[in-house]
């Protein structure tokens, strides 16, 4: 069950701890990590919502996945979670946490998504363009292929589209097709 308001509250008291105990750049990379392990491993998210498994053997498996790889403040953190039985929202508060820390250092996340691969003077390109007509200083710019397209991009940031793919002026013209008023007038 997703709870975006909770994983909120607990990621700003991290990001409030971390940032008084010099650490938030740790932490982030520590929540990086967490967020691919998540992302990599389904069954690492679905052990973390099993109201089955004890919280000791939780604590033991989270211990054994991030030794040595996390910080003292985010192993911390992961053992109250699970004393608290908010395991569950782990996941939700990784990506809280990265979101709430990408607004605090003023980092657009942006997607970009082409009917094929682009180089990398082409994303440098558009970066650049970002940054200068958008006013977005620092951007993340993040890739995807989707041969759907057929053509074209769509680029999304800060809850905006811009869709200039040809799959999206197809379906324009579909639409026209299917409101003609002038087919009306024949009959």
């Amino acid at each position: 069950m997703l709870q975006p308001r909770l994983a909120g509250r607990y990621a700003k008291s991290l990001i409030d701890l971390a940032a008084e105990q010099n650490q938030l750049e740790k932490v982030y990379a520590d929540m990086i990590f967490l967020q691919s392990v998540c992302r990599q491993s389904r069954e690492f998210v679905t052990l973390m919502r099993s109201p089955v498994i004890n919280a000791d053997k939780k604590n033991s498996i989270v211990d054994a996945i991030t030794k040595d790889k996390v910080e003292g403040l985010t192993s911390a953190f992961n053992k109250l979670l699970i004393r608290k039985g908010r395991e569950s929202i782990l996941p939700e508060i990784v990506n809280a946490f990265i979101d709430q820390y990408n607004t605090i250092k003023g980092i657009h996340k942006v997607k970009l998504a082409t009917a094929e691969p682009i180089s990398e003077e082409l994303k440098k390109a558009i970066e650049y363009k970002l940054k200068t007509d958008a006013a977005l200083p620092t951007i993340e710019l993040e890739t995807v292929v989707k041969e759907e397209l057929i053509g074209g991009f769509v680029l999304e940031f800060d809850n905006k589209l811009v869709d200039a793919s040809i799959l999206r002026d197809l379906k324009d013209i579909q639409k026209q097709f299917r409101s003609n008023i002038y087919v009306k007038n024949i009959r």
